[in-house]
């Protein structure tokens, strides 16, 4: 009869099949049930770690996959099945340090995208587009803009076949006396000079950058139209004459501005959309000037992450459009640190009166770069040991100072602050100090002088380890930019104007 009945469970047997969830509770006495439960616990953990690992896993998605899986994944896959939980966590880990050195700037993954699958997908559309078809016939040459050491930039119009008369001028310019509406499309050109020592490879290397900075960071730079080479001789043309072609976004720099008397006021209605009201004229000059300052050093943070130094920057090469937006021009200077492109270690590009004291944008005993792959490869080792997109940083805070203190917006007081500083071993709080003019400084003293650190911080000499001159990322985040009343100021107007 005993035998029928079910065995009384003990003490023991309880903690042998329910260890995890018993817990003893004495009033008189605190109990220490961890060793109880603790050996539990790590299996448990155990069991979570190893679950990535199981076998199971990969089984199933071999499984799933079924003959959708390619053959070099599926090998792959199987391999991994065969390693150790030790050697798959150094597999891991190994993988996890190739991703992070891969995508650390100037970014050696994206810009082998860029290079094999981005370039020729934009190279095969612009040929079916006609982008890359462009002729002397698709465009009338308007007045001159401005003239470099390498080029002539004009205005002009991008015309279709439906124009219906063409005259010549007094000079014998070419120019439409009727365009239909739709056809009217302005453009900027720029006429890469013939017989110049450098000025052909200064244009082919102006169109490769454009065409790089379209893919990777459009909205810094104007809509690169293409380029054309000119296959007949007239008043504008020279047969075999190389041009090229911007969709028009103003034709007014920053320089243009910066002669005017009332500057930065001139600007307050293109940046802001409308006069800033409720708002005294000095804080409204900062505000201009910090909203400017702000697009300048953003746009430098987008190219220096697709490894590109622009090496010349300065007002006459930020052109303002219509919409306020502040955009990089003139990329024939640049240069491509991630492959190499037009970095030649013996010489420099620059304007004396905006560059920094390094004069080079890497050290000079820099070797030539190898080949691009391989240039590529170990492009973020160069780039963390030099940094080289403090080079432009310090031209930035060149023209901030210049934006800043009127009496330094000229060529004679610009080259006189040159050697000033340098005899100041480039520092401008010692500038500040030893010049006799003390410059009228509110605009960077208000906010609690932000605008002044900054610009001690963008105007300096490179660190021991070649830093110490703020990045335009570390630029970003200084306080300057926090709680930009120049953003709030912008966002307000572009809402009052989509309202009307």
């Amino acid at each position: 009869m005993a035998s029928l009945l079910h065995p009384t469970p003990t003490v023991t047997t309880i903690l042998k099949h329910r260890t995890s969830t018993i817990c003893f509770f004495c009033p008189l006495k605190p109990t220490n049930v961890s060793f109880l439960t603790n050996t539990n616990r790590v299996n448990t953990n155990t069991t979570k770690c190893n679950a990535f690992f199981d076998n199971n896993v990969t089984s199933g998605l071999l499984e799933v996959g079924g003959d959708h899986i390619p053959s070099f994944l599926r090998s792959g896959l199987l391999q991994f099945q065969e390693l150790s939980d030790m050697q798959r966590w150094e597999f891991l880990l190994f993988g996890g340090l190739i991703w992070i050195y891969l995508t650390a700037r100037p970014g050696v993954l994206i810009g082998a995208i860029d290079a094999y699958l981005f370039a020729p997908l934009q190279l095969g559309f612009d040929n079916l587009s006609g982008r890359r078809n462009l002729k002397t016939g698709d465009f009338l040459v308007g007045d001159k803009i401005g003239e470099g050491s390498f080029g002539v930039v004009y205005s002009g119009v991008l015309i279709s076949k439906n124009v219906v008369d063409v005259e010549e001028d007094k000079r014998g310019r070419s120019k439409a006396t009727r365009l239909e509406p739709k056809s009217k499309d302005k453009v900027i050109l720029k006429k890469v000079k013939i017989g110049i020592q450098g000025a052909e490879e200064f244009g082919e290397f102006e169109e490769w950058f454009n065409y790089r900075l379209s893919r990777a960071a459009p909205e810094t730079c104007a809509d690169f139209l293409g380029s054309f080479v000119a296959d007949k001789t007239n008043s504008q043309f020279t047969k075999g004459g190389k041009w090229l072609v911007w969709k028009f976004e103003g034709d007014r720099t920053l320089a243009d501005y910066m002669k005017e008397r009332n500057f930065p006021s001139n600007l307050e209605s293109v940046m802001f959309g409308r006069v800033l009201q409720g708002v005294d004229s000095s804080r409204r000059n900062a505000l201009i000037i910090k909203q400017i300052m702000r697009q300048i050093i953003t746009s430098l943070k987008k190219i220096h992450d697709t490894g590109i130094v622009h090496r010349d920057i300065k007002p006459a090469n930020l052109v303002v459009t219509k919409q306020g937006q502040i955009k990089l021009i003139d990329f024939g200077a640049a240069t491509d640190l991630r492959i190499g492109k037009n970095y030649v270690p013996d010489r420099t590009l620059l304007d004396p009166d905006y560059c920094p004291p390094e004069l080079y944008v890497l050290p000079e005993e820099t070797p030539s770069p190898p080949p691009a792959p391989i240039a590529a490869f170990f492009s973020p080792i160069l780039w963390q040991l030099n940094s080289p997109d403090l080079f432009d940083t310090y031209s930035a805070g060149i023209v901030l100072l210049q934006m800043a203190i009127p009496t330094l917006r000229s060529p004679a007081a610009l080259k006189n602050f040159n050697l000033e500083i340098k005899t100041c071993g480039y520092d401008l709080k010692k500038w500040r100090e030893y010049t006799r003019l003390r410059p009228n400084l509110q605009i960077l003293d208000s906010e609690s002088g932000r605008g002044w650190d900054l610009a001690t911080k963008l105007i300096s000499e490179r660190g021991p380890v070649r830093r110490g001159r703020l990045s335009a990322a570390s630029a970003l985040r200084h306080p300057y930019f926090f709680l930009g009343g120049d953003q709030a100021a912008a966002v307000l107007s572009k809402l009052s104007l989509s309202r009307k």
